[in-house]
């Protein structure tokens, strides 16, 4: 990331972009997409877009369930595993600074935990550490080994309780590993917390002020939060929902207010889709890091998981006939999904929030409906629509 000071800073209608176009006109089929997307069960979608027609930004739905208003377009919202590319990006600064070893053990860094010294800063960032996911770990026999509640009634009663980063590393590294160092693929976001504290360890100062001091103001995101602990969210927002079976009924919570600890540097992050497209554009367009480590970045390695596409801190994902490659990261927080996707060269993106409603889908169904709907989305912003059928899709993850 160089030292992140390119001015990068410009707003909206006068900031040097392409006009927005106005709402829900020129591109009648994403309003169309948008609007689907909320039949199938959200309760609201934000959408931006950038691309050689300009900028267009609208939102379907409602801000809060019984009521009439729609999501606001610069609405905040929590981007869960977004959060990983923003984390990713500040520790390849440091790399780029000469002061983290991308192939060095991290265990010469946080030399307080019993890490095996054969994982290095590079498999934190791709998930090939084989570190336990202190979320839990589910295997493909069917194996569940469980870590924090994160779903449930248990997570219900919980929401409000603070974990510590440490503590979550500390109870991950009681589990035993998935694999041995580099040798298979495993999403875990305790590897992200562990990049937390390496950039703390490095740096001396903590994760929150070196993302505001090297990526947060240099790219002019003022509306992007690293909350901690904070279970508040920054106005205008629309609400979250979480919908859950307990003892055979089916409950909804409004989770707008939670304690993002519980996942820390995996996925707790705020933005707007303003912020995300600012952020993911600056970083392929070159303003975080010098052209080698950006192209590390892009550039999956091969591992024992097929089509995976994880470089890192990002996938890089085939969109399919006349897609091309995207680079993208999205999240899921209970109530939330963020959609962050962008050209390898950062001059057309698709940033989206959307909020779960009272709809009674399990966790699995959510996910499917998520997934259809970054698969809609994607199509009739990269592929040209209209939307093929899913077993067409290339992988969306």
């Amino acid at each position: 990331m160089g030292n992140g000071t390119s001015d990068f800073s410009g707003t909206g209608r006068d900031g040097g972009y392409p006009p927005i176009a106005a709402s829900g006109q020129d591109r009648p089929e994403l309003q169309t997409a948008i609007r689907e997307i909320v039949d199938s069960g959200f309760a609201g979608v934000q959408l931006r877009v950038h691309d050689e027609r300009g900028e267009w930004v609208d939102s379907a739905g409602v801000r809060r369930l019984g009521e009439a208003a729609k999501p606001p377009t610069n609405g905040h919202f929590r981007i869960g595993s977004n959060t990983k590319t923003f984390a990713a990006a500040l520790v390849l600064q440091l790399v780029a600074d000469g002061r983290i070893g991308l192939d060095r053990p991290v265990a010469a860094y946080l030399p307080e935990f019993p890490l095996d010294r054969r994982i290095t800063v590079r498999m934190l960032l791709q998930h090939t550490s084989g570190v336990f996911n202190f979320t839990g770990e589910y295997y493909p026999d069917g194996t569940v080994v469980a870590g924090i509640p994160w779903q449930g009634q248990e997570w219900v009663d919980k929401r409000f309780k603070t974990y510590r980063p440490q503590e979550l590393v500390q109870l991950a590294l009681s589990k035993p590993a998935r694999f041995e160092p580099g040798t298979d693929w495993s999403y875990s976001n305790t590897n992200y917390v562990l990049a937390r504290l390496l950039v703390e360890q490095v740096t001396g100062r903590s994760f929150v002020e070196e993302m505001q001091r090297r990526i947060l103001q240099p790219l002019g995101l003022t509306g992007t939060v690293s909350p901690e602990s904070s279970p508040e969210i920054p106005e205008p927002h629309a609400h979250g929902y979480y919908t859950y079976q307990d003892a055979g009924r089916w409950k909804t919570v409004d989770i707008t207010r939670v304690n993002p600890s519980w996942v820390s540097t995996g996925g707790d992050m705020i933005s707007t889709t303003r912020d995300l497209h600012l952020f993911i554009s600056g970083l392929m367009g070159g303003k975080l890091l010098p052209a080698p480590l950006l192209a590390e970045m892009c550039t999956p390695r091969p591992t024992p998981v097929p089509n995976m596409g994880y470089g890192l801190g990002v996938f890089v994902q085939d969109a399919g006939p006349d897609g091309g490659t995207l680079i993208t990261h999205n999240g899921g927080f209970a109530g939330w999904a963020a959609l962050m996707y962008s050209t390898p060269d950062g001059s057309r993106t698709l940033t989206a929030s959307l909020t779960t409603g009272d709809a009674e889908m399990d966790f699995a169904e959510w996910a499917e409906a998520f997934q259809k709907a970054q698969h809609r989305l994607v199509t009739e912003v990269f592929c040209g629509g209209p939307a093929r059928s899913d077993d067409d899709a290339a992988p969306v993850r």
